[in-house]
C-alpha cells in the first residue's frame, strides 16, 4: 500500500523503517515546506512523523526533537497591556476552530462574505498581493473603501501591495531598527537584540540619538518610536486609556523612549544579564547594545520530565487519567513565552503536572498532559475519524486530479531569495532572477515542448505563461516553479533589479498582467546598476492560485492542481489572467468542507480553550453567540 501511494519501492521503504529504528533517541524530524505546508491535511503527515520521536523516545534528547517553545526566551515588557475584551470575528472565524493562527490569507473573502469591515488596516512588513495567494482578491478588497476604509502599508520599499494603499510610511528594514528575538537553535535559551546600525554608531561616537529617524536614511521610522508615537497622539489625553502603556515610568508624562523600553526589559526580565553587564562595568542595555546577543541558561533538556516543586503543590487533586491539579498560583516568571494552557478542575484548581510512578512531573502541556495518540480534541470537535494518527488522501491525490491535470509544486523555490525581502540584494538577484518552469523530459516530449518554450499553467481561476526548463532532476508526472519570483511594479517607481513594470487590466472579475519591461542596467550611486546583465525576473505565480484552507489546521494548502500546455498563438511571457468569481468560488467550496464551532463545539465555546491564541481574550469572550 505504502509503495503504492509513494511511489517509492516497497524495499526502499522498509530499509529506510529500518534505519529510522536505528537512531534511537537521536532521530530529528522535519518537514515544514513539504507536505505540511503542500496539501490538505498535511498537518496529519507531520503528526505521524512526530510519532516516531514519540516512539523512540527521541522528544527533548540531543539528536532529537525539543518543543520549540522550551527553547525560546521572550521577556516580559515593562508594561503589559491587558488581552482584548472582545472576539475577532474576522481572523479567528468560526469555521476554523482548531486552527493554529489566524485565517488572515482569507481576509478578502471574510471581508466580501459581510462579516465586517476593516476601518484602517495596517500591512507591517507584509506584502499580501505578492506573497499570498488570490493577490487580486487581496487588490480588490484593498480598493474597495466599503471594506478597507483606509490602508496604510508599513514599508521602507515599494512593494505589490504598497501599490495600493492610502498612505505608505516608509518603516525600517532589520538594520534600521530595534528589535528583540529567540530562536529555538540548540538546546538552551539566549536572546539577541537587533539596533539600527547608524544610531547605534554615532553613540558609540558619544552623540545623543533621541529619535532614529535623525540618523536612519532619508525619513524611516524606527517602528518601536513609530508605535509608541502613533499610541501617544491618538490617546492625547489618556481617555482611551492606551497612552498609559507608552508613557515613560522615570519621565512621568512624557512618551516612553527606545532606551527606557529595553533598558527596562534588559535590567528586570532577563536573568544573569545584569549581573553579566555589571562585571564589565556596563549598564544592562550598554552590554547588549554592545554584544547584541545574551545566554540566559544552557542544557534546558526535557521539561516534561521535571518534578514540580513542593510549593507548587496546594491542596491537589488528581484524576482518573493521573493529572494533577492544584489550587498554588503559577510562579511569577520572565519568560512569557506562549504555551498552551490546559484547562483546570471543576473546582477552579489549575493543571499542574501529571503522576508518573508516583512523582508529580511537568509533563506536556496538552489536555492529558502526555502525548497523545488519541486526541479527544479532534474528536470532541467534530473529527473523530482522525482522533488518532491516520493517512488522508490530499487535494492533489490522483484519485482526485482529473485525467489531463498534474502537480505543480509551488512552495519548491531555489534557496537563494527570501519572499519579497531581498529584492534590493543585488548578488542574490545576479545568481536568482527567474522562475522556469521544471518539467521531466518525458512530460516535455509529451507537450513537444524543449528547454525555453513558452508554457500556459491553468489553474483553477486563471493561467501564468513561463517557460520551459526540461530537466531529469524532477519526478515524471508533477511540474515545479520554484516562488519569491515574478516581482512587478505598475510605474517606474520601485525596485529596478528584480521588479518587471508590468500593465494591469482590470473589467469587472476579470483581471490580466502584461509584462511590457523586465530589468536593464541603469545608473545609480552604486556602479553595479550599470552592470545588470539580465531581463528576466520571472512570473508571479502566486496571483494565479485560489486559497485552500485547510478544514482542520487552516493552514493554506499551496500545491496546485493544474493543465500544462504549449502556449497559444497570442500567449506573451507573463502574462497572468485570473477570474475572480472563481476565486469565490473555490474559497466557499473549500469553506463547505469545514466543520464550524457553531455545529460542533462541545462546550458551546468558539474553540478549545487550551490551544494556543495570540493576545488570548479572557475566558468569557469564547462562548459562542446566542442565537436568539
Amino acid at each position: 500500500f505504502a509503495a503504492k501511494e509513494s511511489g517509492v519501492e516497497a524495499k526502499t521503504i522498509e530499509e529506510i523503517a529500518k534505519l529510522v529504528g536505528t537512531a534511537g533517541t537521536r532521530l530529528s524530524s522535519h518537514n515544514w515546506r513539504s507536505v505540511t505546508s503542500g496539501v490538505s491535511h498535511g498537518w496529519s503527515v507531520a503528526r505521524a512523523l512526530f510519532m516516531l520521536n514519540a516512539l523512540l523516545g527521541a522528544v527533548a534528547t540531543e539528536g532529537g526533537v525539543f518543543p520549540n517553545a522550551w527553547n525560546k526566551f521572550v521577556p516580559k515588557p515593562i508594561h503589559t497591556p491587558p488581552h482584548p475584551k472582545m472576539w475577532g470575528e474576522i481572523n479567528w472565524t468560526g469555521e476554523f476552530p482548531l486552527s493554529m493562527h489566524e485565517m488572515s490569507f482569507l481576509l478578502p473573502h471574510l471581508l466580501k462574505d459581510g462579516r465586517g469591515k476593516l476601518d484602517t488596516y495596517f500591512t507591517r512588513v507584509y506584502n499580501p498581493v505578492s506573497t499570498n495567494p488570490d493577490g487580486f482578491s487581496w487588490i480588490e478588497a484593498l480598493t474597495d473603501e466599503n471594506l478597507i476604509g483606509c490602508h496604510v502599508a508599513l514599508t521602507p520599499v515599494w512593494n505589490e501591495t504598497s501599490y495600493f494603499a492610502d498612505y505608505i510610511l516608509p518603516m525600517g528594514l532589520g538594520p534600521e531598527r530595534h528589535d528583540i528575538h529567540s530562536y529555538e537553535t540548540h538546546d538552551a535559551q539566549w536572546l539577541g537584540f537587533r539596533q539600527p546600525v547608524m544610531r547605534a554608531a554615532r553613540q558609540r561616537n558619544g552623540d545623543e540619538v533621541n529619535d532614529t529617524r535623525e540618523v536612519n536614511p532619508g525619513e524611516v521610522w524606527e517602528e518601536n518610536e513609530f508605535w509608541m508615537e502613533l499610541t501617544w497622539r491618538i490617546d492625547r489625553d489618556g481617555s482611551l486609556g492606551i497612552r498609559q502603556f507608552v508613557e515613560s515610568r522615570k519621565k512621568p508624562g512624557t512618551r516612553l523612549s527606545v532606551d527606557e523600553y529595553y533598558g527596562w526589559i534588559f535590567e528586570n526580565s532577563v536573568p544573569g544579564l545584569p549581573e553579566k553587564a555589571a562585571a564589565e562595568d556596563l549598564s544592562p542595555l550598554e552590554f547588549m547594545r554592545r554584544y547584541g546577543s545574551f545566554e540566559i541558561a544552557r542544557k534546558i533538556g526535557a521539561i516534561h520530565e521535571q518534578i514540580v516543586a513542593p510549593e507548587e503543590l496546594e491542596d491537589v487533586r488528581e484524576d482518573a487519567l493521573g493529572r494533577v491539579f492544584t489550587r498554588a498560583a503559577k510562579p511569577a516568571s520572565p519568560n512569557v513565552v506562549p504555551i498552551p494552557s490546559p484547562d483546570g478542575d471543576a473546582e477552579g484548581r489549575r493543571f499542574v503536572g501529571v503522576n508518573v510512578d508516583g512523582e508529580i512531573k511537568r509533563g506536556f502541556p496538552t489536555p492529558s498532559g502526555k502525548l497523545e495518540f488519541f486526541s479527544k480534541t479532534l474528536s470532541d470537535w467534530g473529527w473523530g475519524e482522525y482522533a488518532i494518527p491516520t493517512y488522508i488522501k490530499s487535494h492533489v491525490h490522483p484519485d482526485n486530479l482529473e485525467p489531463d491535470q498534474t502537480i505543480l509544486i509551488s512552495t519548491f523555490r531555489l534557496p537563494v531569495q527570501i519572499h519579497t525581502r531581498s529584492a534590493n540584494a543585488k548578488w542574490l538577484n545576479e545568481i536568482a532572477h527567474t522562475n522556469p518552469l521544471w518539467l521531466h523530459t518525458s512530460h516535455a516530449a509529451k507537450l513537444n515542448v524543449k528547454t525555453g518554450d513558452l508554457v500556459r499553467i491553468e489553474t483553477e481561476i486563471g493561467y501564468f505563461v513561463v517557460r520551459a526548463w526540461v530537466t531529469e532532476g524532477i519526478k515524471p508526472g508533477i511540474v515545479a516553479c520554484s516562488h519569491h519570483m515574478g516581482r512587478w511594479k505598475v510605474h517606474e517607481n520601485g525596485q529596478r533589479q528584480l521588479m518587471a513594470t508590468v500593465r494591469l487590466d482590470h473589467e469587472g472579475t476579470q483581471w490580466g498582467l502584461a509584462r511590457e519591461r523586465g530589468a536593464a542596467p541603469y545608473e545609480s550611486s552604486d556602479a553595479d546598476t550599470l552592470r545588470i546583465w539580465w531581463n528576466d525576473v520571472g512570473v508571479h505565480q502566486n496571483l494565479t492560485f485560489p486559497v485552500h484552507p485547510d478544514p482542520i489546521s487552516g493552514m493554506h494548502c499551496w500545491h496546485q492542481a493544474v493543465r500544462v500546455r504549449k502556449a497559444e498563438g497570442a500567449d506573451k511571457y507573463g502574462d497572468i489572467h485570473v477570474d475572480t468569481d472563481k476565486s469565490r468560488e473555490v474559497y466557499k467550496k473549500w469553506l463547505a468542507q469545514t466543520r464550524p464551532a457553531n455545529r460542533y463545539s462541545p462546550n458551546g465555546e468558539r474553540r478549545p480553550y487550551w490551544m494556543l491564541r495570540p493576545l488570548k481574550p479572557p475566558r468569557e469572550f469564547y462562548r459562542l453567540p446566542s442565537e436568539d
